[in-house]
């Protein structure tokens, strides 16, 4: 054995017994009612008792219990000399009941410590923890010291087993663990290389149109200025117009959309303060600031640019507050106007075809939540997203 290995605690896996199936666990806690119940027997047995004296014994036995589980959770958190304090006490408790004649149940914390401190603490420290618990077990079965030594090698031994297999049990759960975050990785890095062939496509295919269209449609734009001045030619110039700046507004939108996708996406409240640059809007931003995930940012995103398309559509004019609040466990987007010169009802349909059907859709795909309807002045869109 390596000078380290005495030295070493097991493993917090081994320690805590995450591992355990089922059925171990069932096992494991029959032991435990077992000992309690072998505890109480042998401290009530064996002549009579006053009412005091079962009232101190049952204290004895919850003060024991009290104690073996704070040894099992300092030894989970590696402290050493806490873990050899309630060790001691323990060894204390045992004495106390021998002294008070009731030797099986100090039997049994004698034997439990033996085998607990030999799985639990370093060798180091369990070692002899389990020679003096075995020591004081000997002392008091002196009948029959061929038995005794027999059971104390049994004892060490079977600490030694359920140390050995604790680590068996731990290391196996690591690998496991090791293996699931190595599955997750590889998804997700399949993932990404998924979306980013998806934004090539989309790049090499619409982002390449709608560059060409904004250079044609400023051509004609240009070519449609030098004609003489007339009803038809500024009509014909002011859709050319409309319809430069509806390209100009999908390349940006396609634009976002391949950064999403590239997993460069820049922080939300940032893109609401820049989409609201050319309107009378505020944007406030609640909660502690965090990354979102791609979904979640590209949601919000997209329901606070349908929102105040339909404001500009339905109440030109009109005052727009975003509040946008961190949660724990989401993210609220509330878009709210004050009102405006035009009606403020149908937000079914919108100018760039995506309505309030497509808006509750997307957050309901991420399970969440899309409220829209009057408010106290004017319209009101509540989006919540888990994220």
């Amino acid at each position: 054995m390596t000078p380290a290995a005495w030295t070493s605690w097991p493993s917090r896996e081994a320690l805590a017994r995450d591992t355990r199936r089922r059925s171990r666990t069932v096992i494991a806690w029959s032991v435990r009612a077992g000992l309690l119940t072998l505890m109480l027997w042998g401290t009530f047995t064996g002549g009579r008792f006053g009412p005091w004296e079962i009232v101190v014994g049952l204290l004895g036995v919850l003060v024991c219990a009290l104690l073996a589980i704070a040894f099992f959770r300092t030894t989970l958190d590696n402290r050493l000399w806490p873990s050899l304090g309630l060790f001691a006490l323990l060894m204390l408790a045992a004495f106390g009941a021998g002294e008070a004649g009731a030797t099986t149940a100090a039997t049994v914390l004698w034997c439990g410590c033996a085998v607990t401190a030999l799985e639990r603490l370093p060798f180091a420290a369990g070692t002899p923890a389990t020679a003096v618990a075995l020591g004081a077990y000997a002392m008091v079965n002196t009948d029959d010291w061929t038995t005794t030594a027999i059971t104390a090698a049994g004892l060490c031994l079977a600490g030694y087993v359920l140390r050995l297999d604790a680590e068996a049990r731990g290391s196996a759960q690591r690998l496991l663990d090791q293996e699931r975050a190595a599955r997750v990785a590889e998804a997700e890095t399949a993932a990404l290389d998924e979306r980013s062939r998806i934004a090539r496509e989309i790049h090499d295919v619409l982002a390449h149109s709608l560059s060409a269209q904004l250079v044609h449609l400023e051509a004609a734009r240009l070519l449609i200025e030098r004609e003489p001045a007339g009803e038809f030619r500024d009509e014909v110039l002011q859709r050319v117009v409309a319809a430069r700046s509806m390209a100009r507004e999908g390349l940006s939108e396609t634009r976002q959309a391949l950064s999403a996708l590239r997993g460069e996406v820049s922080p939300v409240e940032d893109f609401l303060r820049q989409l609201v640059t050319a309107e009378p809007a505020e944007v406030r931003v609640e909660g502690e600031q965090r990354a979102l995930t791609a979904q979640a940012s590209q949601t919000v995103r997209r329901v606070a640019q349908e929102a105040l398309t339909n404001v500009r559509k339905h109440a030109p004019g009109a005052r727009v507050v975003m509040r946008l609040e961190y949660q724990s466990d989401g993210i609220v987007l509330e878009v709210r106007d004050s009102g405006g010169r035009g009606p403020a009802g149908d937000l079914a349909v919108s100018g760039s075809g995506y309505g309030l059907l497509g808006m509750r859709e997307r957050a309901e795909l991420l399970g969440g939540t899309l409220e829209a309807g009057p408010g106290e002045e004017g319209f009101v869109v509540s989006l919540r997203v888990p994220a």
